[in-house]
């Protein structure tokens, strides 16, 4: 089937439209998109499922966005749409548009490894609550993307089947740890993506790559089916090339989930109809503790300009302080790897996943681990268990537990003063592959995001303009977070709409001389 390589740079809701009147099939998109994979994204593109090429054998070039490419259900997904279309069934917005799936989230039949050497092979034998409501949708999977091993990392180099490539330039970082998911909207592979975010790895990728990236308010999206990293952190959340979609997305995965414990009962906050309202007489504060917070001089002047923008649009702009966010930091690397260190004690060897044989139970369940995972998650795994164990439980963890509730009264406090706060999305634009090495300094790009996540607040990540590293990088993507109460997800989703009306940010690499080596 010929397939029209334009349609990969439309928006998901423009496709959507163009699917439900008739104008162009479902499985015409999808094959356009799955042209632009096999060009792009160095996977072996044969037979019902591709899969990703070994990371010693992918082109400089090759994003390697996705890990596997279900191309024979997608396809089958694609004509039961047009089929429905056929029929005259009415179709939900973005019925007929693909999708790229962060591979933490599971779908019957397909592989999920969360990047990991300890998942590799598992097929799980049930769908993610957040995969089923994309199907009731009518959207289109086209299969699940690469990240930082168990969503640990920055940069979606934690992988243990290689790094993902910025469509921005190659030889950077897209962000993690849903990288994958960031570089298929990004590099026109997918109109949509799915990530998750427990300290960020929703919103600084999608400032690394361009995109509207929204981690929900906590409970607002299932966690079932979800590989748990931290379970009080973790949230599913939209990618897009702008706000609107981005919304749209948002609401297909938000809403109550009875196999969740943690799901919020009640109906989650309209965000597409909040998207016209403007900021006319809106109280914006911009974070104090997160307006400079080790920012690049770059990075700080698109911020600045957008403030301004915003409030030459009516809003009312302030500086508002949450005193204790300076901690949220350590806070976080606490709380988050002493969750980690229990939810991943379930991969022993012996109920699944992989399992290395050796003389004893315990020697066994070393070797599984040793093998099975990565430099990073082990680390985390360490520093987690010793901040709950006898002894020191009270000095880490606790106290940690205690900062968070701090920086949870801040939010409260300062939401008193104003409607939502912003800040910028990192400090820093994207990085080159393999340019930081240090752990620590990898955490920090996390500085402005974890708040939010601590807090349980929701957060939205919007592209404001470009900036130069410093080092003649060239253009890079600079994101603003806009943060509101809880519940109050449509507010992030309404000045996120209106930063972008007023910033006018084209979100096609090619369109600033980006996509190619610097």
């Amino acid at each position: 089937m010929s397939a029209d390589p334009a349609l990969t740079r439309l928006g998901a809701a423009a496709l959507g439209a163009a699917v439900g009147a008739g104008e162009v099939t479902a499985r015409e998109v999808l094959e356009a998109h799955l042209d632009a994979i096999a060009a792009r994204d160095g996977v072996v593109a044969d037979g019902d499922v591709w899969h990703a090429r070994d990371a010693a054998d992918l082109g400089p070039d090759d994003l390697h966005a996705f890990l596997v490419v279900t191309a024979a259900r997608a396809r089958d997904a694609a004509d039961a749409v047009d089929r429905r279309r056929a029929a005259g069934e009415a179709l939900g917005p973005l019925a007929g548009v693909p999708l790229a799936l962060k591979d933490v989230l599971t779908m019957r039949g397909a592989p999920t490894t969360c990047g990991s050497r300890m998942l590799e092979g598992w097929v799980p034998p049930y769908d993610a609550t957040v995969t089923e409501r994309l199907a009731a949708a009518g959207i289109v999977v086209l299969g699940k993307t690469n990240m930082d091993e168990f969503a640990m990392g920055s940069s979606t180099e934690n992988s243990a089947y290689g790094p993902t490539r910025n469509p921005w330039d190659p030889d950077r970082v897209p962000g993690g740890s849903s990288g994958g998911s960031a570089a298929a909207v990004a590099g026109g592979l997918a109109p949509l993506g799915v990530g998750t975010d427990t300290g960020g790895s929703i919103r600084q990728p999608a400032a690394f790559t361009g995109l509207v990236g929204g981690k929900p308010t906590y409970g607002a999206v299932s966690r079932y089916g979800l590989v748990a990293f931290a379970s009080s952190l973790d949230q599913a959340g939209p990618f897009a090339r702008d706000v609107t979609d981005a919304a749209l997305l948002h609401a297909v995965m938000a809403g109550p989930d009875p196999r969740d414990a943690t799901s919020d009962p009640t109906d989650p906050a309209d965000v597409v109809a909040a998207l016209g309202r403007g900021v006319e007489g809106l109280r914006v504060g911009v974070v104090e503790e997160l307006e400079e917070a080790g920012c690049e001089p770059g990075v700080r002047a698109v911020f600045l300009a957008a403030v301004a923008a915003l409030e030459a649009a009516g809003a009312t702009v302030e500086r508002v302080s949450l005193p204790h966010a300076g901690y949220g930091l350590p806070a976080y690397y606490l709380v988050a790897p002493a969750e980690a260190s229990s939810n991943l004690a379930r991969f022993d060897g012996v109920r699944y996943g992989r399992r290395v044989d050796a003389a004893t139970a315990e020697a066994m369940n070393a070797a599984t681990r040793g093998e099975g995972f990565g430099p990073e998650v082990r680390r985390r795994i360490m520093i987690g268990t010793h901040a709950l164990s006898s002894g020191y439980v009270d000095a880490y963890y606790l106290q940690a537990a205690r900062v968070r509730t701090l920086i949870a009264r801040d939010f409260a406090t300062a939401f008193d003063r104003v409607d939502v706060l912003i800040s910028p999305t990192a400090p820093g634009v994207a990085f080159r592959i393999g340019a930081v090495a240090d752990p620590l300094a990898m955490y920090r790009n996390d500085v402005a995001t974890v708040p939010a996540s601590l807090a349980g607040v929701p957060a939205v990540s919007v592209p404001i303009g470009t900036a130069d590293d410093g080092a003649g990088s060239g253009p890079l993507p600079v994101g603003l977070q806009i943060m509101a109460p809880l519940r109050a997800d449509d507010r992030c989703y309404r000045v996120a709409r209106a930063v972008e009306a007023v910033v006018g940010f084209d979100p096609d690499p090619a369109a600033h001389g980006a996509g190619v080596r610097r």
